[in-house]
């Protein structure tokens, strides 16, 4: 919602601009949506690591 105002504003204030962001913002997305998947499964894999490595401290605990 934070965004939406904010680009009203940008609409009132210069509108060839905002109509710019209106275009650009969906390609900006598509090309940076490679990196956030990547980022995703990066910290998977960490998540992952970080499990095994904790996995023999909570069976001991438990026992």
């Amino acid at each position: 919602m934070a965004s939406f105002i904010l680009w009203f504003i940008l609409l009132l204030l210069c509108w060839p601009l905002a109509l710019l962001v209106l275009v650009l913002y969906p390609l900006v997305w598509l090309i940076l949506l490679p990196f956030r998947l990547l980022g995703f499964a990066v910290e998977t894999v960490f998540d992952i690591i970080r499990y095994l490595f904790e996995l023999p401290f909570r069976v001991l605990r438990r026992g």
